[in-house]
């Protein structure tokens, strides 16, 4: 276990180590959950655009996997694990690069940014079922997870724990609404099967891989200008 925690705490210095002031902006952007909510928000529009009164459904089970998530990374690991934070452990105390100061919470194990992050893609990837959406999602999950890493706010190990936490959450969620909905609510074609018919509209899921990408783009951009006003 010594052996585990020290080439932990060696990867968390070694990609720590890659910071510049650029970057620095680019992920304190990326780690806000606030710049994500056009995502978000195209991600709920294509639930109702293409199912109607089921996507309220669709939104409980979504809400009850965020809940889980959150509440099971913090509550059960961080508060029953007590491992502390890069930023909070003192053999790491002037050896961790962290933006404006940021510490978070004393504990780390496992991260919550990475729970959240891939529940939601792992559920919405099965929902979808669209390869260009299920490869953008995965590689949002892990670069909003990596965030944390170059933050120094977590080891990379807190972010694995985090992935396959929130990669089961996610998964066994979507296993119960597919209970629940192919029982009570059934799909037109479950009844009339129509050859060809997706349930989920391929436009309305590039709308989100776009919207994704702008926003990509957008913290780029505005780290670039947020530069020389910090220098």
């Amino acid at each position: 276990m010594e052996t585990i925690i020290q080439l932990d705490q060696e990867l968390l210095l070694y990609f720590n180590s890659f910071t510049s002031p650029f970057f620095d902006n680019v992920f304190w952007l990326i780690t806000s959950k606030t710049i994500w909510v056009p995502m978000y928000a195209m991600i709920l529009y294509a639930i109702f655009r293409n199912q109607g009164t089921k996507g309220f459904i669709t939104i409980v089970f979504l809400g009850v996997m965020v809940l889980l998530c959150d509440q099971i990374s913090t509550n059960i690991f961080k508060e029953g694990f007590e491992r502390f934070r890069p930023s909070h452990e003192p053999a790491l105390q002037g050896m961790v690069d962290l933006i404006n100061g940021k510490k978070g919470g004393r504990f780390g194990f496992v991260s919550s940014h990475a729970t959240n992050s891939f529940g939601l893609a792992v559920f919405s990837l099965l929902l979808f079922r669209f390869g260009w959406y299920s490869f953008f999602i995965l590689f949002w999950a892990a670069f909003n997870s990596y965030s944390r890493i170059y933050m120094g706010v977590h080891y990379p190990g807190d972010i694995l724990g985090g992935l396959i936490l929130g990669s089961f959450i996610g998964w066994f969620v979507y296993w119960l609404y597919q209970k629940v909905t192919s029982r009570f609510m059934p799909l037109q074609e479950d009844i009339l099967p129509t050859i060809g018919k997706r349930e989920f509209s391929k436009p309305s899921l590039r709308l989100i891989i776009l919207t994704g990408i702008l926003t990509i783009i957008l913290i780029f951009f505005s780290a670039k200008i947020i530069l020389p006003l910090t220098t």
